[in-house]
């Protein structure tokens, strides 16, 4: 229930000159007139993270330097996308706190702090957060312990919180939740611990529910008969990503994660619906519009929680509503995002599991590719051809941007029963590390999947890309480098060196007519802007 909050008191604001920023639901739907902010995880409903800004170009970037960094409080993988609204940056530090930030000097405005369970649970996966969402003059916030909290954006000081789910069960928030008109939308981990995975709105004025639609259908549902027995009852469907939004269709995009257990698919025969799917959901009622299953019967943990693209553009000739995405299994595809329909599909990174898709996008399994007790080497690796952090899409070039994971591993099958809060795996993995594995940022065309151009990372990565209007792709890697190339041809334009791993998204915004670009690296949040 909602309620008042057992969250520690927000430090005492600074003294600021700093309006307090309110964002009205219009301003949402209009992000991308206003390119100086960045107001959702993806920088727009339809999840390009896309930067209108061009003062940062081909010609200049070679000149871009810290402008100021921020050191998180709380030791932890920083995987945190800042909001900007109007001069106040938004962040999230590990495991669930939220900080502003003046956006031209880094000064912290004010602090809130959640103090965490020492029983807290989050079983396969770090303790991260991912970001906020702002509606109005609030800032919401999901944690790590399973609630749904709402600040105060000038103060911190909560509004309301509620439990989305006990923890103790396997449930976590780490993604950033959704606003939309009077509704927040937020999802929930959990996929190693056999949870039953949902989708929920919430009032956010109040913190009341509005509707949960669950991703794995029950008795009588449509989808049900594609679990064998009762084994839906622990089938997973996490969704711990954040989705995209199409406000004319009035339709959420969001992926689903793997079935449960991970590994061993005896125990639940059959494709396991709504897993390792896109559902399209209407937004004010939660009902199942379309679905789309990448990985039917799922055992190599690809899941599908990854940003789904929307774009806009002509097929065969006909203005379309488009669903782009490139999925962990390997496979790059288009969708038609009113109906689901299944256009185009192609192998983007390199995998041994498949033959292709058919004509309806159904991949075409290679016989003897499941995980088994003595082993089954099959690339990619569980952590997928790509994962959680964010590709872009360019409106200016046509390109789909995206960070790709080049890994194989060994897949072993283990007997596992279900027991409430405790792992639920059914086998795990011996990754070709090293030599045998690397890192690329391939451009794709977005409506192909054709690779334009690809750069060379020294090693698998686990950080997204930005494309700007300046014609740049930021990125990260592991190596604890900051990158720029250019958006056409892939040429390294720039790079800074962190001083520890990337393991963010890059994102950009405005500030007192100044460009600049931010990044996490180690327990760092960069701010770049080009020098005096």
């Amino acid at each position: 229930m909602a309620g008042a909050a057992r969250g520690g008191a927000p430090l005492a604001p600074a003294v600021s000159t700093t309006a307090v920023p309110v964002v009205p639901y219009e301003r949402l739907v209009n992000s991308d007139a206003e390119p100086n902010n960045w107001l959702t995880y993806s920088g727009s409903y339809m999840s390009h993270r896309f930067s209108g800004l061009d003062q940062i170009n081909k010609d200049n970037v070679a000149d871009l330097a810290p402008a100021w960094v921020y050191q998180v409080k709380n030791p932890g993988l920083v995987e945190t996308t800042p909001l900007v609204v109007d001069g106040v940056m938004y962040l999230t530090e590990p495991p669930s706190n939220v900080t502003a930030l003046d956006a031209g000097t880094g000064r912290t405005l004010w602090r809130w702090t959640r103090p965490m369970p020492s029983t807290v649970k989050n079983i396969g996966f770090p303790r991260v957060n991912r970001g906020v969402a702002v509606l109005d003059d609030q800032v919401f916030v999901g944690t790590l312990d399973g609630y749904l909290v709402a600040l105060d954006a000038g103060s911190g000081s909560v509004r309301w919180e509620v439990e989305v789910a006990d923890n103790q069960a396997g449930h976590s928030i780490t993604m950033a939740p959704l606003a939309l008109d009077g509704k927040l939308i937020v999802g929930i981990s959990g996929g190693e611990v056999g949870i039953r995975g949902f989708i929920d709105a919430y009032d956010t004025d109040t913190g009341e529910r509005l509707w949960r639609t669950w991703t794995i259908p029950g008795p009588g549902e449509p989808g049900n008969d594609t679990w064998g027995g009762d084994s839906w009852r622990s089938g997973a469907g996490a969704t711990w990503l954040t989705g995209s939004y199409d406000p004319d269709l009035n339709l959420l995009y969001w992926g689903i994660g793997n079935p449960g257990p991970d590994w061993n698919g005896d125990v639940r025969p059959g494709d396991n619906l709504y897993t390792a799917s896109v559902m399209a959901l209407d937004a004010d009622s939660g009902a199942l519009r379309w679905h789309f299953q990448y990985t039917p019967h799922d055992t190599h943990d690809w899941d599908a929680n990854q940003i789904q693209v929307l774009v806009d553009d002509d097929w065969d000739g006909e203005p379309r509503k488009l669903l782009v995405t490139a999925n962990r299994n390997a496979f790059y595809y288009v969708l038609d995002r009113e109906t689901g329909e299944f256009l185009h599909g192609v192998e983007y990174a390199k995998q041994t599991w498949s033959e292709g898709l058919d004509e309806h996008g159904r991949a075409i399994v290679i016989p003897g590719t499941e995980p088994s007790y003595e082993g089954t080497l099959v690339w990619p690796s569980l952590q997928g051809s790509t994962n959680w952090f964010s590709p872009s899409y360019s409106p200016v070039t046509g390109g789909f941007y995206v960070a790709v994971r080049e890994m194989g591993a060994v897949y072993f099958k283990q007997d596992v029963e279900y027991e409430r809060g405790e792992p639920f795996l059914g086998g795990g993995e011996q990754r070709l590390d090293g030599d045998q594995a690397q890192g690329w940022v391939y451009a794709l065309d977005a409506l192909t999947g054709e690779r334009r151009w690809q750069f060379n990372l020294l090693s698998p990565p686990w950080s997204g890309v930005m494309a700007t209007a300046g014609g740049l792709v930021f990125g990260g890697s592991q190596e604890g480098n900051i990158f720029a190339l250019d958006a056409d041809s892939g040429e390294p334009l720039w790079s800074f060196y962190a001083g520890a791993a990337t393991r963010t998204n890059p994102m950009s915004y405005q500030h007192a007519g100044k460009q600049y670009v931010v990044m996490s690296g180690g327990y760092g949040v960069f701010v770049f802007g080009l020098k005096d």
